[in-house]
């Protein structure tokens, strides 16, 4: 039963490996490698190692494997509770694999006189499984009682907490059932000791009785002294050597002293061969399932800290940064630490799009990448979140994953824009986050194909709404006639200085500004003194405003021409709605 269970939870696991990795190959997210095979991503991924073995990469490939991966700086960095648990966790865990679960193919072959039940063996054994719980306890702690900040707990955060606590829970309470089970010192006796008298059976079952935590049907306290010391002399001479004390396996005894009055209710019913099926079916399954959940981190997270060390956007083969990219998805650990230093965090607070957050976009990104259904409501909130990304670099510079998420956000952001529903906030082309790539990845086609779109189903809707007979105040509702404030008013002031349009950043960065922009800062404060609101309404300036407030800095007149143009904008946006 042991090896059906064990081999087929292998295969599931080596299976998942393989296809999981193969999907780096096939899968694609963002504007990125679209027209590239998966024949030249291989290639490209071969040429690539290669390049870094046989050149000096090879030196920051070992520094990251040495401080990134094995001594884990940048979660200690972050946080110093979080590291310990991750610490714990991992090498209680490799630990446990290596000395324990294959102890045939490790332990029996690096000691020749090994046995898992004498010393060190049998203390280490409690002891790494110790440090796995303990880890384990203070990620729970993390999780669900410290709660940071806009941190978002999923079904996958709490499945690799709940099988990692399983299995070692599972396997401690076997271990004390084992010292505690009368059973258990039967069969030992039978099958170690070669003991055929009855005396010195008997005399060996009170000392362990009293020392060593089992628990007999007929023998209790008080103790027969004699008894004792026969039994210890039996026990020094058919037990020593292949069995230590009891109270080194820490863990289990401790467990044995607190289920103690329920030992031998559960000795009768099997209960140690219903633990061990519990313990070995948990252990398989989160063998199996590993590939397909987030544990598969374990995996991803060390090839995204060495492939980050020595890979950059700029000098890497462009196959590579695809596959990259889609590793990188893996490799998230949902752990929050870019969510906590994002500087667009301040919007999520205001707003409540959750995928504003890094780590939840993560999250989305992964369904993406696989070619889930994502409905119209998640890609609207998808698209927001990535293109109010201020590109700060901030979520790269701490993920402790080594994920290069500014370099993801300039990809996905271009392909949600093109492939996506049309999205207002796109509808000034002098976005500071697109601007930055324009240079890099975009033709000047795609990088104004998204503004036209927004534009053109905006303005749309916008002019259909419009009462040709009336015009429509700065500060119409649902389009119901009202009578401009006097906030709305200082447009009167204005006598056409040009001193706005003259300091306008937009207006300067076009040879001929007005067969683009149809209308000037100036002009617009003019056509509204004229009663000309449609007019003003329909220039393209109010949509390519940067908000940056200089035209409102400089008027002499102090007209709020920036504010004003703000809010001829949210008036169309506002009459699509409703």
């Amino acid at each position: 039963m042991f090896d059906y269970l064990f081999y087929t939870s292998l295969v599931v696991f080596l299976l998942g490996l393989i296809y999981k990795i193969s999907t780096w190959f096939t899968r694609k997210i963002g504007i990125l490698g679209k027209d590239i095979t998966t024949a030249q991503r291989l290639q490209s991924a071969v040429r690539g190692i290669a390049g870094v073995i046989f050149s000096s990469k090879i030196l920051a490939l070992l520094e990251a494997v040495v401080l990134d991966v094995l001594l884990q700086r940048r979660v200690l960095k972050e946080s110093l509770s979080r590291w310990l648990a991750h610490m714990l966790i991992f090498y209680g865990f490799m630990l446990l694999l290596l000395m324990h679960a294959l102890e045939s193919v490790v332990s029996e072959a690096l000691f020749s006189e090994y046995y898992s039940t004498v010393n060190p063996f049998f203390f280490l054994r409690d002891f790494f499984g110790a440090m796995v719980l303990a880890g384990v306890i203070l990620a729970a702690v993390r999780r669900y009682l410290a709660q940071p900040r806009r941190l978002r707990t999923g079904g996958m955060d709490h499945y690799a907490i709940m099988i990692v606590a399983v299995i070692m829970l599972s396997g401690i309470a076997l271990e004390g059932l084992k010292i505690a089970s009368h059973s258990e010192f039967t069969r030992m006796v039978e099958d170690y000791a070669g003991l055929d008298d009855e005396d010195e059976i008997k005399a060996l079952e009170t000392l362990w009785v009293k020392e060593y935590g089992t628990v007999s049907p007929t023998i209790e306290a008080p103790f027969d002294a004699e008894l004792l010391e026969t039994g210890r002399e039996v026990h020094e001479s058919s037990c020593m050597d292949c069995h230590a004390d009891a109270p080194w396996a820490f863990t289990g005894f401790a467990t044995a002293k607190l289920i103690k009055p329920l030992a031998l209710w559960l000795d009768e019913r099997n209960g140690v061969t219903l633990l061990w099926y519990v313990h070995i079916i948990a252990c398989f399954l989160g063998l199996g399932y590993l590939p397909f959940s987030k544990m598969f981190h374990l995996i991803a997270t060390p090839i995204s800290l060495m492939t980050s060390r020595v890979m950059g956007l700029a000098e890497s083969l462009p196959a590579n940064v695809v596959t990259r990219q889609i590793m990188e998805l893996d490799a998230c650990t949902h752990c929050g630490s870019c969510s906590l230093n994002c500087s667009a965090a301040m919007v999520f607070e205001a707003v409540g799009n959750e995928y504003i957050l890094p780590s939840e976009k993560m999250t989305l990104l992964k369904r993406l990448a696989t070619g889930k259904k994502i409905d119209d409501a998640q890609m609207r909130a998808i698209q927001e979140g990535v293109y109010l990304c201020t590109n700060c670099d901030r979520c790269t510079v701490r993920c402790p994953s080594g994920i290069r998420l500014k370099e993801l956000w300039y990809s996905v952001r271009e392909a949600l824009l093109a492939d996506g529903p049309p999205l207002p906030l796109v509808l000034s082309p002098f976005s500071f986050a697109r601007g930055l790539i324009v240079q890099k990845t975009l033709t000047a086609d795609s990088y104004t194909a998204p503004v036209a779109r927004a534009r053109q189903v905006v303005s749309g809707q916008f002019v259909n709404l419009m009462n040709p007979e009336t015009s429509i105040p700065l500060n119409a509702q649902t389009g119901a006639e009202m009578q401009p404030t006097a906030k709305d008013s200082t447009y009167t002031h204005c006598f056409s200085c040009q001193s706005c349009t003259t300091v306008c950043p937009v207006v300067a960065n076009y040879d001929d500004p007005e067969q683009v922009l149809g209308l000037l800062p100036h002009q617009i404060m003019c056509s509204l003194g004229l009663g000309l609101s449609e007019m003003a309404s329909g220039a393209g300036m109010i949509w390519d405003c940067l908000t940056c407030y200089k035209c409102q800095e400089n008027c002499p007149q102090q007209v709020e021409v920036c504010d004003i143009l703000y809010r001829l904008k949210n008036t169309a946006v506002a009459s699509i709605e409703h």
